[in-house]
């Protein structure tokens, strides 16, 4: 990879750990133009916004008569979905069947405040518990990978489970905590971002590394649920917070209040998981800093400063001694000593694109859904 001159966004803090990041005269990036350009002047949260979500809940209404529950709502225990949840029962009046994955990485406070969320809004919950040694041999094969995206196999997880049993079920309608308000300016693809239900790549990846079948495992491709699920099976994923005010410290002070809510240090630390992968493989292994992209999102949508930003993108989001903890729990839960994780962890860094995969015609499909109006993101 050809090396660049360092610089960083004089609009946002997105720099050049993003290969493909390119800058104007002014020094704003192509994340800043893009977020202007293509999603604010189309991104209503006033009553057009409140329009839509209207007409969908009217169809989510006509399609669920008589059923126990009229839509599924994936929770993690985060905030986005979190509030998507209240959102759906008490503002838009609907009847969610709330869907958890366990991928066997989740903390106490994320267990506490999906049961806070049931409790207090009166709501179902279904679980699915993910089979835990073929999890754990898929995890292990993507660090023996030398990957950035070794978070790929929980996310795929999430995902297809949560599609598959929508379809199996016969769900129309599933909601999400998806939101241009903390997610205008999307990971790239490089600092592990890439697709996660690309199965073409999840395939070639456990085929060099892995030790046992994956029989239990849930998986769904891309296409199949971009394009099968929606098209013949007729799946709508909505995001509702899309289409109404949402701003994140606003809605984590409701939820504490309402439901004793308990806030995490940083976006998607629900998972003990996802935070060793964030705070240290990432950082400290590859030099990427998922934050950036996080922070940069406040930033647009004027949730935080630019200032504000770099002064907390300047400190890890964790301390030393959490790091090393973390390190120490994910190698032990993942049947490994420290000294064979460490040696994983100096291996030799590679890519995405050193796995077969499919990113050619995910490629093609994101220009034509660009082209369409239905990705306004820039993805790379």
């Amino acid at each position: 990879m050809i090396q660049r001159n360092y610089q960083i966004c004089s609009n946002c803090i997105m720099d050049t750990t993003d290969p493909d990041i390119n800058f104007d005269e002014q020094g704003r990036c192509d994340y800043c133009r893009n977020y202007y350009e293509n999603i604010l002047p189309n991104w209503h949260t006033d009553e057009r916004g409140e329009k839509y979500l209207a007409s969908v809940v009217g169809k989510i209404k006509k399609n669920s008569q008589g059923l126990p529950h009229d839509c599924l709502i994936g929770i993690s225990g985060g905030v986005d979905s979190s509030y998507v949840a209240y959102i759906a029962k008490e503002k838009l009046g609907l009847r969610p069947l709330l869907f958890h994955v366990d991928a066997g990485w989740n903390t106490q406070v994320s267990v506490n405040n999906i049961q806070r969320l049931v409790d207090g809004l009166g709501l179902d919950l279904y679980t699915e518990v993910i089979h835990w040694p073929e999890m754990k041999d898929l995890q292990l094969s993507f660090f023996k990978a030398q990957v950035a995206n070794v978070d790929t196999p929980q996310d795929l997880a999430f995902f297809s489970a949560l599609y598959n049993f929508a379809v199996k079920n016969k769900y129309k309608y599933v909601l999400t905590g998806g939101n241009f308000s903390t997610e205008c300016v999307r990971e790239p693809l490089e600092w592990g971002a890439y697709y996660q239900t690309d199965m073409r790549f999840v395939k070639d990846i456990h085929r060099r590394f892995g030790t046992m079948p994956l029989k239990n495992f849930p998986t769904a491709d891309i296409l199949t649920y971009k394009l099968y699920y929606r098209y013949i099976k007729g799946l709508h994923v909505i995001r509702p917070l899309d289409y109404v005010p949402y701003i994140k410290e606003d809605a984590i002070r409701f939820l504490t209040e309402r439901f004793g809510w308990q806030k995490y240090a940083q976006k998607h630390h629900e998972s003990r998981f996802t935070r060793f992968v964030e705070c240290y493989w990432l950082p400290q292994k590859f030099g990427y800093e998922r934050r950036k992209a996080h922070l940069s999102s406040l930033i647009l949508t004027n949730q935080m400063t630019r200032e504000e930003a770099l002064q907390r993108i300047a400190t890890p989001e964790i301390s030393e001694q959490e790091m090393k903890d973390d390190f120490e729990y994910v190698a032990k839960k993942l049947d490994l000593t420290k000294d064979q994780f460490h040696e994983l962890f100096n291996g030799e860094n590679k890519s995405y694109r050193d796995y077969k995969n499919k990113l050619f015609l995910i490629n093609s499909g994101t220009t034509v859904m660009r082209l369409l109006g239905l990705e306004k993101r820039v993805i790379r």
